[in-house]
């Protein structure tokens, strides 16, 4: 399944994957954005983790300008403002270590592997500087690896705040260069499980179609062709329950929100998904219906392969219960 030519480009003048530090995103208001105080319309419009305290700071540091000048944060916007956000590079902050309950599935003196809890967020980011898997580490390994810098200590790949269960860290720069080495050579097996709208016709198949930041809401990803990035998942029916389908998917990229954007491409979003999905609010989960349920690696150190499971959590086997009752 390729991608749609053609599709409108992002109104983003440099882009990455997971940080926005020194980007500079640009918007024309419209008519219907008329009367909108300008903090509210940029958290509204950025990614989700940016939170409108952030914002209004980034709008009185300067780093926002309408029509190319200065405002306050609760300037309103008018038709036909060109509102430009140079976001600053970011001030790194000392991170408290936090006792976060952690279910470690494997530990040694190079990496760890922990399932992580729906709804918990794997790394800090401006406004959001607890209660993260970053703060549970430090206060479990307390020797993470620094290459990602102070907010991302050990932490080579991530999984959405909404998805659960498996995640390595790095515990030293060693094992870090080598993890960070084998996603960029597509050779880490990640896979998934997921319970997605509607009954999948293939037996299996691969979704290989670019992503890049949605034009027109900027906290969600989409398929286009205009400045994305290559993006693969490969999928396999695991039962069809009514108007549902039960998938294992494979990464073969790591691009963000991969799977639940090409899954709402090939017109079967996933269960819950409270941004790709128009059902979500229906499901009886919160978040989408997507664990991380194998994760394996060659050790860093011992170059022995890894491979590690984990079940799927307790609201996704009640959430497929429920449905294979319909």
């Amino acid at each position: 399944m390729k991608d749609e030519p053609g599709l409108p480009g992002a109104s983003v003048l440099t882009d990455s994957d997971d940080d926005m530090d020194g980007e500079t995103f640009e918007w024309t208001i419209e008519a219907q954005e008329a009367g909108i105080r300008i903090d509210k319309f940029l958290a509204d419009a950025l990614p989700e983790d940016i939170s409108r305290t952030q914002v209004q700071q980034w709008i009185k540091g300067g780093a926002v300008q309408v029509n190319g000048s200065s405002v306050k944060p609760n300037y309103k916007l008018q038709p036909e403002d060109a509102v430009v956000l140079d976001v600053p590079e970011a001030e790194e902050a000392a991170i408290v270590p936090e006792a976060i309950p952690l279910e470690v599935v494997y530990e040694d003196a190079d990496v760890i592997v922990i399932n992580k809890p729906r709804g918990m967020v794997v790394h800090p980011a401006p406004g959001h500087t607890s209660g993260t898997v970053v703060n549970a580490l430090l206060a479990h390994c307390r020797d993470l690896s620094g290459i990602n810098g102070v907010m991302r200590p050990g932490i080579v790949h991530r999984i959405d705040k909404d998805t659960s269960g498996l995640l390595m860290a790095a515990k030293n720069d060693l094992a870090h260069l080598s993890l960070s080495k084998q996603l960029k050579d597509h050779s880490v097996i990640r896979k998934y499980i997921a319970l997605v709208h509607g009954r999948v016709p293939h037996d299996q198949g691969t979704v290989d179609a670019p992503i890049g930041r949605d034009p027109n809401h900027r906290k969600q990803f989409m398929v286009t062709s205009h400045n994305s990035k290559h993006a693969v998942t490969h999928f396999a029916v695991l039962e069809r329950m009514g108007s549902y389908t039960l998938l294992e998917l494979k990464l073969e990229t790591g691009r963000t929100h991969q799977i639940r954007v090409h899954m709402k491409y090939i017109g079967h979003p996933l269960v819950g998904d409270p941004v790709y999905s128009s059902s979500s609010k229906r499901a009886g989960i919160e978040g989408q219906a997507l664990h991380a349920a194998v994760l394996g690696f060659v050790h860093p150190r011992t170059g022995r392969q890894l491979v590690f499971e984990a079940p799927l959590p307790e609201d996704m086997n009640h959430l497929l219960q429920r449905v294979r009752q319909f």
